[in-house]
C-alpha cells in the first residue's frame, strides 16, 4: 500500500514561513523583573532562515518524493534539510515523514534535532520519547524526558500528561518495563487522582486487572464521581467476568450523573458485553437521538442492530455512517455486503464488496466475491479471481487467498486438483504447518496415504504438540484397518494433549471397535456425542450399538444426525453399508 503525504502545496508553503520567520535575536535581561519573565513559557522565537536554493530543492523534493509515495527520498530529503537549517518546523516535518515511512533511526534523529531547537516543547518531547520507547533503546532517556513534562507542567496540564503517559510508552514491547517507568514517574503525584489512574492503566496493560481495580479504587478516592475513573473500573470488571457489578456501577453513577456520556457510552457496551443486544440497542438510539451527528453512535447502532438481525435499522446506520465520512468505512462496507448475503441479494452484496479499497479489508472483500460467485453458478470465475487477488497480495493475504482457493476447490469435490495447487504453494514454504495439515486431509480424500502420513509426520516434528495430527494420522489407520496398534497410541497420544476433545474421542472409540472391542469403544463414542452431536460421530457410534444388536437406538441416533446433516459423506457410507440405502 503506498503512503501519501501532503501535497506539493505543503512544501511551498513551510518554504515560505521560513522566509517569514524573524531572526533569532534574543538580548540579555536588564533587570531581575526582565530575567523572572524569561524563565517563563514562551512561544520559541524561530530562527531566521535564509532560503538557499539547496534548501529550497530538498523541502520541494521531500515533499514531491513523499506525494509520489517514495518515502526513502522524502525522508533523507527532509532530514538532510532539517541538520541544515536546524529550525524545528522541518525537524518536526521530518519526524514526521520518518515515522510514516517506519525509519525509526532517521525518526530518532530528526526528533532529537526538534527537540534540541525547541526545548520548550512538549510535544517534541513526548515524541521522542515515544521514538526511543518504540526503539526499546535507551529507556533511561525516555524516563527523563517524560519527567521534565511532568514536572514543567502547570496543573491542568499536569493531569493530562499524567494521563498520557500510557500513551506515550504504547509502543514499547515489554509492557511490564512500561509499568515500571510509569510507577516511577508518577511518584511525585500520588496525592493526585489522575496519577493513580494512569497507574491503572499501566497495570490493565500489564495483565494485571487486578493491580489496575486497585489503582482504579484509589483514584476514585481522591476524586468520587469522576467519570474516566469509573468508565475504566467497568471495563476491568467486565474483563474480571463481573459483568452484572459492572453494570451495577455504570448504572448508579448514570442515576446521580445522568448527563455523562462516557459512562453512557460504557454502560451501552456493557450491555453488549452481556449480550443483552435489545438492550444495548436501545440505549444507543437514545445516545445517537441527543447526539445526531455523532458518527460513532451511528456505527454502534447498526452493529448492534446487525447482531440481532435487525437488518433494516443496521442498513440506515451504516449508511448515514458512511454519508458522515466514518473512518471504518471499508468495515461498514464489508457488513453492508453481508446483510446483503443474509438477505439472498448477491448483486447488491458484491457491489459493497467490490467498493471495498486497499487496506485490512480488501482480502475479505475478495473472498467474500469469489464465494458469491461460485455459489451463484460461476466457479470457475471465483476461482480466477482469487488468482488474479492474489497476484498482487501481500505474502500474508497470498496465503489466506490460496486457503480460500482450496476451500472452493474442495467444496465443488474436486480434490486432487485442491491438493495440486497446496503442493505448489509448499515447494516454497514447505515448514507452514497449517499447509501441511491441509494437504494431508486432500490426500486422504484422493487416497494417497503415503502422501498424507509424509505430511503429517513432517507437521509432528515442527510441532510435536499438533493434537490433531496425531488424531489424523491415527484415525486414517484404524479406519482401513490399517496398524492398528500404532493407530491405537497415535490417538491416545493425541487425547494427552486435547483430553477433552470430541473427534479425539470419537478416533479413539473407533480404533477400540476396531480392535474388536465394542463395549469400549461404546463407552468413549457415547462420552464423545454428549459433547458434541456431530453426523461423523453420530455414524460411528451407530455402527457400534447396530454391532451389539440395538439397531433401535441406532436408528434413532442416525435418523436425528441425517436431519442435521443429510449430506454427510461418513453418514451416508454407513447408512448404505449397515441399511442396505
Amino acid at each position: 500500500m503506498t503512503h501519501k503525504l501532503s501535497p506539493f502545496a505543503s512544501g511551498f508553503a513551510l518554504c515560505c514561513a521560513l522566509l517569514a520567520a524573524p531572526p533569532l535575536a534574543l538580548a540579555a535581561p536588564e533587570n531581575e523583573d526582565m530575567a523572572e519573565a524569561a524563565t517563563e513559557p514562551i512561544t520559541p522565537l524561530l530562527p531566521f532562515q535564509e532560503l538557499t536554493a539547496d534548501t529550497l530543492f530538498l523541502l520541494l523534493l521531500g515533499e514531491i518524493a513523499g506525494s509520489r509515495g517514495d518515502l526513502e527520498v522524502s525522508v533523507e530529503a527532509y532530514l538532510h534539510a532539517a541538520r541544515q537549517t536546524r529550525d524545528p518546523r522541518v525537524a518536526r516535518r521530518a519526524t514526521e515523514i520518518a515515522l510514516v515511512a517506519r525509519d525509526m533511526e532517521s525518526a530518532t534523529s530528526a526528533a532529537r534535532i526538534w527537540q534540541e531547537t525547541d526545548p520548550a516543547s512538549e510535544d517534541a518531547r513526548r515524541t521522542l520519547a515515544g521514538i526511543l520507547a518504540a526503539r526499546g533503546d535507551q529507556m533511561n532517556e525516555v524516563q527523563i524526558e517524560l519527567a521534565r513534562i511532568l514536572a514543567n507542567s502547570q496543573d491542568e496540564q499536569l493531569e493530562q500528561n499524567l494521563l498520557g503517559l500510557n500513551r506515550a510508552l504504547a509502543p514499547m514491547p515489554d509492557k511490564a518495563l512500561a509499568r515500571e517507568i510509569i510507577e516511577r514517574l508518577v511518584e511525585p503525584y500520588l496525592n493526585k487522582a489522575p496519577a493513580h489512574l494512569a497507574l491503572a492503566q499501566a497495570a490493565a496493560t500489564d495483565d494485571d486487572p487486578v493491580g489496575a481495580l486497585g489503582a482504579v479504587e484509589r483514584a476514585l478516592e481522591l476524586r468520587p464521581g469522576w467519570d474516566a475513573a469509573v468508565v475504566l473500573k467497568s471495563q476491568l470488571l467486565v474483563q474480571m467476568n463481573a459483568i452484572d457489578e459492572a453494570l451495577l456501577l455504570l448504572r448508579g453513577h448514570l442515576a446521580q450523573h445522568p448527563e455523562s456520556r462516557s459512562v453512557s457510552i460504557a454502560h451501552a457496551r456493557t450491555l453488549v458485553s452481556a449480550r443483552d443486544y435489545e438492550a444495548a440497542l436501545a440505549e444507543f438510539r437514545r445516545l445517537l437521538a441527543a447526539n445526531p451527528d455523532d458518527r460513532d453512535l451511528m456505527y454502534a447502532v447498526a452493529l448492534v442492530a446487525a447482531e440481532i438481525g435487525a437488518f433494516e435499522i443496521a442498513t440506515e446506520h451504516f449508511r448515514q455512517a458512511l454519508e458522515a465520512r466514518h473512518p471504518e468505512a471499508d468495515a461498514i462496507r464489508m457488513n453492508l455486503g453481508r446483510i446483503a448475503e443474509d438477505s439472498e441479494r448477491p448483486g447488491e452484496a458484491l457491489d459493497w464488496y467490490y467498493e471495498v479499497g486497499a487496506g485490512g479489508y480488501h482480502t475479505d472483500a475478495q473472498i467474500r466475491i469469489a464465494h458469491i460467485l461460485a455459489n451463484n453458478g460461476a466457479p470457475s470465475a471465483a476461482l480466477r479471481h482469487l488468482q488474479d487477488a492474489a497476484a498482487e497480495a501481500d505474502p500474508d493475504d497470498v496465503r489466506r487467498l490460496l486457503l480460500a482457493e482450496v476451500l472452493l476447490l474442495r467444496e465443488a469435490e474436486r480434490y486432487d486438483a485442491a491438493l495440486e495447487r497446496i503442493e505448489q504453494v509448499l515447494v516454497h514454504t514447505p515448514e507452514d504447518t497449517e499447509l501441511l495439515y491441509e494437504s494431508a486431509m486432500l490426500a486422504e480424500r484422493v487416497d494417497r496415504l503415503e502422501l498424507m502420513e509424509q505430511r503429517l509426520r513432517a507437521l509432528i516434528e515442527l510441532d510435536p504438540d499438533h493434537a490433531h495430527a496425531y488424531n489424523a494420522l491415527g484415525y486414517t489407520l484404524a479406519d482401513r484397518g490399517l496398524r492398528l496398534e500404532e493407530a491405537e497410541g497415535l490417538i491416545r497420544h493425541a487425547l494427552e494433549l486435547a483430553p477433552d476433545d470430541p473427534f479425539i474421542l470419537d478416533s479413539l472409540g473407533w480404533v477400540r471397535f476396531r480392535r474388536d472391542a465394542p463395549e469400549e469403544a461404546l463407552h468413549h463414542l457415547e462420552e464423545a456425542y454428549a459433547l458434541r452431536p456431530d453426523p461423523e460421530i453420530a455414524a460411528h457410534l451407530g455402527e457400534v450399538l447396530w454391532s451389539l444388536g440395538r439397531h433401535d437406538e441406532a436408528g434413532e441416533i442416525w435418523d436425528a444426525a441425517l436431519e442435521r446433516d443429510p449430506a454427510n459423506r461418513v453418514l451416508g457410507e454407513t447408512l448404505e453399508r449397515l441399511r442396505g440405502w
